[in-house]
């Protein structure tokens, strides 16, 4: 079936590519949103060595004036479509000529021992490392494919050659804040809703991190915010967290205040707000999208 492009935003896009860059990589589906274009694609990925799938917004204005991109990571259970459809970031991003790109969660179809068995290990949970257990290690790379097909379908694809910055929740954020902090060259700020700040620390990070790296503490503080930030890996730029003081994860599972102290004891600026009343839900995130966005947008033009 073929799917009709309707916007000259995605037409624009297309202009960019080759004719090889068009058999890598698919458009499935668009749709006009603020002026500008959701679109939801496919692609052949080198880290998982599986067809991968992520979603975009470009704004009205098209890939030429695009003045920044966010990538967001999202949560256990989510795909490429969860913040697209609930964040409610696109009027936010149209405004800032920002573009967003969301990657899904893990790869998906391989059918491998336990992967469907839980909604917190294996497929919508890949939890951002590389794995190195057995039938796990050929494919559940989300560290690789986050610094290296993602960021490389923004430079490459996409032509994008203006800041980038990184943003998630809950195990998107956790994905966020020890990408972010390990690629400062790639990343001009980090922001994250609810993350999962110490997962060597909490049962859905040991959980995730034993089934993906064995019974390694050692190999685990390379996927752990805190345990970065003690041996020296910060970030120029202040991060930025938001998190619910009703959110049923809070505090066992996300450890906010182990982080809060860690980025004092490692003296990396962060801004942490916690907020009344809010849970963790998409509900939490769209009301305070704008400030995460507008944050992004500040340090992207630092960085122009």
């Amino acid at each position: 079936m073929t799917i009709a492009i309707s916007t000259a935003v995605v037409i624009c896009f297309l202009l960019h590519v080759t004719s090889k860059d068009r058999m890598s990589i698919q458009l499935l589906k668009s749709h006009t949103c603020y002026g500008g274009t959701v679109a939801f694609w496919s692609h052949a990925s080198a880290s998982t060595q599986t067809e991968m799938r992520f979603s975009t917004f470009i704004p009205e204005c098209g890939i030429e004036c695009v003045q920044g991109a966010l990538i967001w990571l999202s949560g256990l259970t989510c795909t490429e479509e969860n913040a697209m459809s609930k964040a409610g970031a696109q009027q936010h991003l149209a405004k800032h000529h920002m573009m967003m790109i969301c990657p899904d969660t893990s790869p998906r179809g391989l059918n491998l021992p336990h992967e469907h068995d839980a909604y917190d290990f294996g497929s919508g949970a890949g939890f951002y490392v590389d794995a190195t257990t057995e039938g796990y290690r050929d494919h559940y790379n989300m560290y690789s494919y986050i610094v290296n097909d993602v960021v490389g379908l923004l430079r490459t694809y996409f032509k994008i050659n203006v800041p980038v910055s990184i943003s998630g929740h809950s195990m998107g954020g956790h994905g966020a804040l020890t990408i972010g902090l390990k690629h400062p060259e790639l990343f001009a700020s980090i922001s994250a809703f609810s993350p999962i700040t110490q997962p060597s620390q909490s049962a859905w990070g040991q959980k995730a991190l034993s089934g993906y790296l064995s019974n390694d503490p050692v190999s685990w503080r390379n996927y752990d915010s805190c345990a970065l930030l003690d041996s020296g890996h910060t970030h120029p730029h202040s991060i930025l967290i938001d998190q619910g003081l009703d959110d049923e994860f809070y505090p066992a599972q996300l450890r906010t205040a182990e982080f809060e102290a860690t980025c004092d004891r490692a003296k990396q600026s962060c801004i942490i707000n916690y907020q009344a009343n809010y849970d963790h839900s998409y509900y939490f995130i769209a009301t305070f999208m704008k400030q995460h966005i507008e944050f992004h947008a500040r340090a992207q033009e630092s960085h122009l």
